[in-house]
């Protein structure tokens, strides 16, 4: 399992969070009293077995990692019978999550298929969802420590040219359908309802760290403050490595390791974004490219669909608006100052002055 489907996951679980608690009836359709025969699971996806490719086709999973995965969160997502009916087991509930992640399907759709009610498929998502990010969340994507930051510095060092980043940060709205009763929350300044999604990738496009749940409203000062990473970043507790000299830059002193974001962004510390403005020098030019050349590592979309439950339409994702206040402190202003003299002397690449 990698990162990337554990935030998705994630995601999934935090949007599913919010919607209100279904009433549940004790009648059951007819229909549905032939999921053991004809259901889905049942039949097609026991069939499905037999042949990897179809498989791997239909959950976008092989057969072997569906398996280890079901050993891992099958314990978590048991249910004992009742005398009123007998419980959807494990591998059917497992079964009908990663269905629904790997296609996007509204939960009416997938009911009919595994002849389910679409309540159950609600309810199933959200448990599952949860289980999965529990059982693999430290295991695919542990909080980093000093030195997986030292590690992930050498890589964007190596790999683009940016010295001390420890990775480059971006927000998204996912488009979501407003939770009832949630009055303007969730809407944004695209006119739509969405959840924020924050995430900090390495220079290898590896998600390191997600931050899902900030309301969509939040603009200015709002969801980079209020997600933990934010108010880990600002209170020093991501163990980040201590400040160092850049290797050729003895004459600039000891600088801190640093996330590379857009212009949505605050200036921090250990937080960069470009120069505004358009009448800018050449140097401070310079710089952007270069900050942005590095931050396109998180620009490369993930192929795995998130729809909201009640919503037919194809998954969205939007860029977030302004991130935080730019009431930058002196110190920030002049730490990017002094990387725009770095990057522009002693860090200079031959081929920059080529493009900007």
């Amino acid at each position: 399992m990698d990162a990337g489907f554990v935030a998705t996951v994630a995601l999934v679980y935090a949007m599913s969070r919010r919607r209100p608690r279904i009433v549940r009836r004790c009648w059951v359709h007819t229909i549905l009293r032939k999921r053991l025969q004809r259901g889905e699971y049942h039949v097609l996806v026991q069939e499905l077995r037999l042949d990897g490719v179809l498989f791997q086709q239909y959950f976008r999973m092989s057969k072997d990692a569906f398996d280890e995965l079901l050993g891992k969160v099958g314990p978590l997502i048991a249910k004992a019978d009742t005398r009123m009916r007998l419980s959807i087991g494990p591998a059917e509930r497992l079964a009908i999550c990663l269905r629904y992640l790997a296609t996007g399907d509204s939960y009416r759709t997938i009911a009919f298929s595994y002849r389910v009610g679409h309540a159950t498929v609600a309810v199933i998502v959200k448990e599952v969802a949860g289980a999965i990010w529990t059982a693999l969340v430290e295991e695919t994507m542990p909080v980093p420590q000093t030195e997986d930051w030292r590690a992930i510095a050498a890589g964007f060092q190596e790999r683009w040219n940016f010295p001390n980043c420890v990775g480059a940060i971006d927000g998204k709205h996912v488009v979501i359908q407003a939770p009832a009763n949630s009055g303007s929350l969730y809407f944004n300044y695209k006119s739509s309802h969405s959840l924020v999604l924050l995430a900090v990738v390495d220079a290898e496009y590896l998600l390191r760290v997600v931050d899902v749940g900030g309301f969509g409203r939040s603009s200015d000062g709002g969801s980079l403050r209020n997600s933990a990473f934010g108010e880990s970043l600002r209170d020093g507790s991501l163990q980040l490595p201590p400040d160092t000299v850049i290797p050729g830059g003895e004459r600039l002193g000891l600088l801190p390791h640093v996330f590379v974001g857009d212009e949505a962004f605050p200036l921090l510390d250990n937080l960069l974004c470009p120069f505004p403005g358009r009448q800018l020098t050449r140097e401070r030019r310079l710089f952007n490219y270069r900050l942005s050349r590095a931050r396109k590592t998180i620009g490369r979309s993930s192929r795995t669909p998130v729809v909201a439950e009640s919503s037919d339409e194809a998954p969205t994702l939007r860029d977030a608006p302004m991130m935080g206040s730019n009431n930058a402190t002196r110190r920030s202003i002049q730490l990017r100052e002094t990387f725009c003299s770095y990057l522009n002397e002693e860090g200079v690449v031959s081929w920059q002055h080529k493009v900007v």
